[in-house]
Protein backbone atom coordinates (compact mmCIF):
# COMPACT_ATOMS: atom_id res chain seq x y z
CA UNK A 1 0.00 0.00 0.00
CA UNK A 2 1.46 3.34 -1.04
CA UNK A 3 0.82 6.57 0.76
CA UNK A 4 1.38 10.25 0.24
CA UNK A 5 1.78 12.97 2.80
CA UNK A 6 -1.65 14.46 2.11
CA UNK A 7 -4.90 12.70 1.47
CA UNK A 8 -8.12 14.33 0.40
CA UNK A 9 -10.65 13.36 3.06
CA UNK A 10 -12.89 16.40 2.83
CA UNK A 11 -15.80 14.21 1.72
CA UNK A 12 -15.70 12.31 5.04
CA UNK A 13 -17.15 13.27 8.38
CA UNK A 14 -14.71 14.97 10.80
CA UNK A 15 -14.53 11.90 13.06
CA UNK A 16 -13.90 9.46 10.19
CA UNK A 17 -11.44 11.85 8.56
CA UNK A 18 -9.49 12.17 11.83
CA UNK A 19 -9.36 8.39 12.16
CA UNK A 20 -8.25 8.10 8.56
CA UNK A 21 -5.40 10.55 9.09
CA UNK A 22 -4.26 8.56 12.12
CA UNK A 23 -4.05 5.36 10.11
CA UNK A 24 -2.12 7.02 7.30
CA UNK A 25 0.70 7.94 9.66
CA UNK A 26 3.70 5.66 9.12
CA UNK A 27 4.46 5.27 12.84
CA UNK A 28 0.93 4.10 13.58
CA UNK A 29 1.17 1.59 10.75
CA UNK A 30 4.54 0.42 12.06
CA UNK A 31 3.15 -0.38 15.49
CA UNK A 32 0.14 -2.07 13.92
CA UNK A 33 2.50 -4.09 11.74
CA UNK A 34 4.50 -5.38 14.70
CA UNK A 35 1.51 -5.97 16.98
CA UNK A 36 -0.79 -7.55 14.40
CA UNK A 37 1.73 -9.83 12.67
CA UNK A 38 3.51 -10.80 15.87
CA UNK A 39 0.17 -11.31 17.62
CA UNK A 40 -1.06 -13.56 14.81
CA UNK A 41 2.06 -15.69 15.23
CA UNK A 42 1.51 -16.10 18.97
CA UNK A 43 -2.22 -16.74 18.45
CA UNK A 44 -1.58 -19.48 15.91
CA UNK A 45 0.98 -21.12 18.19
CA UNK A 46 -1.46 -20.98 21.10
CA UNK A 47 -4.14 -22.68 19.00
CA UNK A 48 -1.71 -25.25 17.63
CA UNK A 49 -0.07 -26.11 20.94
CA UNK A 50 -3.41 -25.98 22.72
CA UNK A 51 -4.43 -28.96 20.64
CA UNK A 52 -1.55 -31.08 21.90
CA UNK A 53 -3.26 -32.05 25.12
CA UNK A 54 -3.97 -35.75 24.99
CA UNK A 55 -7.55 -36.56 24.21
CA UNK A 56 -9.29 -39.52 25.86
CA UNK A 57 -8.18 -42.67 24.12
CA UNK A 58 -5.56 -41.12 21.87
CA UNK A 59 -2.57 -38.78 21.56
CA UNK A 60 -2.78 -35.08 20.84
CA UNK A 61 -2.70 -33.72 17.31
CA UNK A 62 0.94 -32.63 17.26
CA UNK A 63 2.13 -35.78 19.05
CA UNK A 64 0.36 -37.88 16.44
CA UNK A 65 1.92 -35.77 13.71
CA UNK A 66 5.41 -36.28 15.12
CA UNK A 67 4.74 -39.99 15.50
CA UNK A 68 3.99 -40.13 11.79
CA UNK A 69 7.26 -38.37 11.00
CA UNK A 70 9.21 -40.72 13.26
CA UNK A 71 7.75 -43.73 11.46
CA UNK A 72 8.94 -42.30 8.15
CA UNK A 73 5.40 -41.88 6.79
CA UNK A 74 5.34 -38.10 6.58
CA UNK A 75 3.08 -36.61 3.97
CA UNK A 76 2.52 -33.17 2.46
CA UNK A 77 -0.11 -32.31 5.10
CA UNK A 78 2.20 -33.11 8.02
CA UNK A 79 5.06 -31.13 6.51
CA UNK A 80 2.74 -28.20 5.75
CA UNK A 81 1.53 -28.03 9.36
CA UNK A 82 5.07 -28.15 10.74
CA UNK A 83 6.15 -25.47 8.24
CA UNK A 84 3.24 -23.29 9.36
CA UNK A 85 4.36 -23.78 12.96
CA UNK A 86 7.88 -22.56 12.17
CA UNK A 87 6.50 -19.59 10.21
CA UNK A 88 4.34 -18.68 13.20
CA UNK A 89 7.38 -19.00 15.48
CA UNK A 90 9.28 -16.66 13.17
CA UNK A 91 6.52 -14.04 13.34
CA UNK A 92 6.06 -14.42 17.09
CA UNK A 93 9.76 -14.33 18.00
CA UNK A 94 11.34 -12.17 15.31
CA UNK A 95 8.78 -9.42 14.61
CA UNK A 96 9.19 -7.88 18.10
CA UNK A 97 12.97 -7.85 17.64
CA UNK A 98 12.47 -6.13 14.27
CA UNK A 99 10.44 -3.31 15.83
CA UNK A 100 13.43 -0.89 16.09
CA UNK A 101 14.23 -1.46 12.43
CA UNK A 102 10.63 -0.95 11.30
CA UNK A 103 10.23 2.16 13.43
CA UNK A 104 13.45 3.60 12.00
CA UNK A 105 12.04 3.10 8.51
CA UNK A 106 8.83 4.91 9.49
CA UNK A 107 10.75 7.85 10.96
CA UNK A 108 12.40 8.43 7.59
CA UNK A 109 9.11 7.77 5.81
CA UNK A 110 7.30 10.24 8.05
CA UNK A 111 9.80 12.95 7.14
CA UNK A 112 9.41 12.12 3.45
CA UNK A 113 5.61 12.17 3.77
CA UNK A 114 5.66 15.67 5.24
CA UNK A 115 7.53 16.79 2.13
CA UNK A 116 4.84 15.32 -0.09
CA UNK A 117 7.00 12.44 -1.29
CA UNK A 118 5.60 9.02 -2.10
CA UNK A 119 6.14 6.43 0.62
CA UNK A 120 5.38 2.73 1.01
CA UNK A 121 3.63 1.03 3.91
CA UNK A 122 5.88 -0.61 6.53
CA UNK A 123 3.83 -3.77 6.00
CA UNK A 124 5.71 -4.18 2.69
CA UNK A 125 9.03 -3.86 4.53
CA UNK A 126 7.86 -6.41 7.12
CA UNK A 127 6.79 -8.70 4.29
CA UNK A 128 10.31 -8.80 2.87
CA UNK A 129 11.73 -9.32 6.35
CA UNK A 130 9.32 -12.16 7.10
CA UNK A 131 10.06 -13.82 3.74
CA UNK A 132 13.65 -14.42 4.85
CA UNK A 133 12.53 -16.13 8.04
CA UNK A 134 9.96 -18.17 6.14
CA UNK A 135 12.88 -19.37 4.03
CA UNK A 136 14.71 -20.29 7.23
CA UNK A 137 11.60 -22.21 8.26
CA UNK A 138 12.03 -24.53 5.26
CA UNK A 139 15.45 -25.62 6.52
CA UNK A 140 14.14 -25.82 10.10
CA UNK A 141 11.42 -28.23 8.94
CA UNK A 142 13.96 -30.41 7.18
CA UNK A 143 16.10 -30.43 10.31
CA UNK A 144 13.12 -31.32 12.49
CA UNK A 145 12.14 -34.21 10.22
CA UNK A 146 15.71 -35.55 10.26
CA UNK A 147 16.01 -35.28 14.04
CA UNK A 148 12.61 -36.91 14.58
CA UNK A 149 13.39 -39.83 12.30
CA UNK A 150 16.69 -40.44 14.10
CA UNK A 151 14.89 -40.32 17.48
CA UNK A 152 16.81 -37.21 18.60
CA UNK A 153 13.44 -35.46 19.01
CA UNK A 154 10.66 -37.29 20.82
CA UNK A 155 7.00 -37.34 19.85
CA UNK A 156 6.36 -34.19 21.87
CA UNK A 157 8.98 -32.30 19.84
CA UNK A 158 11.32 -32.18 22.84
CA UNK A 159 14.98 -33.11 22.67
CA UNK A 160 15.48 -36.78 23.43
CA UNK A 161 19.26 -36.48 23.70
CA UNK A 162 20.83 -34.23 26.38
CA UNK A 163 24.17 -34.42 24.56
CA UNK A 164 22.58 -32.84 21.50
CA UNK A 165 20.92 -30.16 23.65
CA UNK A 166 24.21 -29.33 25.35
CA UNK A 167 26.05 -29.15 22.03
CA UNK A 168 23.41 -26.77 20.60
CA UNK A 169 23.71 -24.45 23.60
CA UNK A 170 27.50 -24.43 23.44
CA UNK A 171 27.47 -23.73 19.70
CA UNK A 172 24.96 -20.88 20.11
CA UNK A 173 27.09 -19.45 22.92
CA UNK A 174 30.27 -19.55 20.83
CA UNK A 175 28.45 -17.91 17.91
CA UNK A 176 27.69 -14.91 20.15
CA UNK A 177 31.42 -14.05 19.95
CA UNK A 178 31.82 -14.51 16.18
CA UNK A 179 32.65 -11.72 13.73
CA UNK A 180 29.62 -12.56 11.56
CA UNK A 181 27.32 -12.26 14.56
CA UNK A 182 28.62 -8.80 15.45
CA UNK A 183 28.65 -7.57 11.85
CA UNK A 184 24.98 -8.53 11.40
CA UNK A 185 24.00 -7.32 14.88
CA UNK A 186 25.51 -3.90 14.16
CA UNK A 187 23.32 -3.62 11.05
CA UNK A 188 20.28 -4.56 13.14
CA UNK A 189 21.14 -2.08 15.90
CA UNK A 190 21.86 0.77 13.49
CA UNK A 191 19.45 0.48 10.54
CA UNK A 192 19.31 4.24 9.82
CA UNK A 193 22.49 4.40 7.63
CA UNK A 194 21.21 1.43 5.60
CA UNK A 195 17.81 3.01 4.94
CA UNK A 196 19.30 6.45 4.32
CA UNK A 197 21.67 5.19 1.60
CA UNK A 198 19.28 2.63 0.06
CA UNK A 199 15.97 4.49 0.28
CA UNK A 200 13.26 3.27 -2.09
CA UNK A 201 9.83 4.63 -2.99
CA UNK A 202 8.32 1.61 -4.74
CA UNK A 203 6.74 -1.53 -3.32
CA UNK A 204 9.38 -3.73 -4.93
CA UNK A 205 12.21 -1.54 -3.67
CA UNK A 206 10.94 -1.48 -0.08
CA UNK A 207 10.33 -5.23 -0.20
CA UNK A 208 13.99 -5.67 -1.16
CA UNK A 209 14.98 -3.47 1.78
CA UNK A 210 13.03 -5.85 4.01
CA UNK A 211 14.79 -8.82 2.44
CA UNK A 212 18.22 -7.33 3.09
CA UNK A 213 17.38 -6.43 6.68
CA UNK A 214 15.94 -9.90 7.12
CA UNK A 215 19.23 -11.41 5.97
CA UNK A 216 21.13 -9.30 8.51
CA UNK A 217 18.71 -10.47 11.19
CA UNK A 218 19.10 -14.08 10.08
CA UNK A 219 22.88 -13.81 10.33
CA UNK A 220 22.46 -12.36 13.81
CA UNK A 221 19.86 -14.70 15.29
CA UNK A 222 19.80 -18.05 13.49
CA UNK A 223 21.91 -19.79 16.14
CA UNK A 224 19.58 -18.52 18.87
CA UNK A 225 16.60 -19.97 16.99
CA UNK A 226 18.34 -23.37 16.93
CA UNK A 227 18.09 -23.40 20.73
CA UNK A 228 14.46 -24.44 20.27
CA UNK A 229 15.72 -27.84 19.14
CA UNK A 230 17.59 -28.14 22.44
CA UNK A 231 14.77 -27.08 24.78
CA UNK A 232 11.76 -28.45 22.90
CA UNK A 233 9.81 -26.88 20.06
CA UNK A 234 6.68 -26.54 22.17
CA UNK A 235 8.43 -24.87 25.10
CA UNK A 236 6.59 -21.55 25.29
CA UNK A 237 8.67 -20.34 28.25
CA UNK A 238 11.95 -20.69 26.37
CA UNK A 239 10.37 -19.34 23.19
CA UNK A 240 9.36 -16.19 25.05
CA UNK A 241 12.73 -15.87 26.79
CA UNK A 242 14.68 -16.19 23.54
CA UNK A 243 12.43 -13.63 21.84
CA UNK A 244 13.01 -11.17 24.69
CA UNK A 245 16.79 -11.68 24.60
CA UNK A 246 16.93 -11.11 20.83
CA UNK A 247 14.82 -7.97 21.15
CA UNK A 248 16.96 -6.51 23.94
CA UNK A 249 20.11 -7.36 22.01
CA UNK A 250 18.97 -5.23 19.07
CA UNK A 251 17.87 -2.33 21.23
CA UNK A 252 21.24 -2.00 22.96
CA UNK A 253 24.61 -1.00 21.56
CA UNK A 254 27.99 -2.58 22.12
CA UNK A 255 28.89 -6.18 22.77
CA UNK A 256 28.63 -6.64 26.54
CA UNK A 257 25.09 -8.01 26.58
CA UNK A 258 25.78 -10.26 23.58
CA UNK A 259 28.91 -11.68 25.20
CA UNK A 260 27.11 -12.15 28.52
CA UNK A 261 24.38 -14.12 26.77
CA UNK A 262 27.04 -16.21 25.05
CA UNK A 263 28.70 -17.07 28.35
CA UNK A 264 25.36 -18.04 29.91
CA UNK A 265 24.53 -20.27 26.94
CA UNK A 266 27.89 -22.03 27.11
CA UNK A 267 27.58 -22.57 30.86
CA UNK A 268 24.12 -24.07 30.39
CA UNK A 269 25.42 -26.28 27.57
CA UNK A 270 28.38 -27.54 29.57
CA UNK A 271 26.07 -28.23 32.53
CA UNK A 272 23.83 -30.31 30.27
CA UNK A 273 26.80 -32.34 29.02
CA UNK A 274 28.12 -32.91 32.52
CA UNK A 275 24.69 -33.95 33.77
CA UNK A 276 24.30 -36.34 30.85
CA UNK A 277 27.75 -37.79 31.48
CA UNK A 278 27.09 -38.20 35.19
CA UNK A 279 23.82 -39.97 34.47
CA UNK A 280 25.56 -42.51 32.25
CA UNK A 281 28.53 -43.12 34.54
CA UNK A 282 27.99 -46.51 36.24
CA UNK A 283 28.57 -46.75 39.96
CA UNK A 284 30.19 -50.07 40.75
CA UNK A 285 30.59 -51.60 44.17
CA UNK A 286 32.70 -54.59 44.93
Amino acid sequence: MSETARHDMTHLSPAVASLGHVFTRPKVLAWLCVIVLGGLGWLYLALLFGGTASAPGGPGFVQALCSTLQDGLSGPYAVAVIFSMWCAMALAMMLPSAAPMILTYTEIADTAARKGERIVSPFVLAGGYAAVWFGFSVFAVLGQIALTRTALLDRGMASANPLLSGAIFIFAGIYQFSALKHACLTRCQQPFPFFFTNWATTNAGVFRLGLKQGLYCLGCCWAMMLLMFGVGLMNIVWMTAIAIVMTIEKMLTGRRFTHAVGIVLMVVGVSMLLAAGAGRWPLRTS
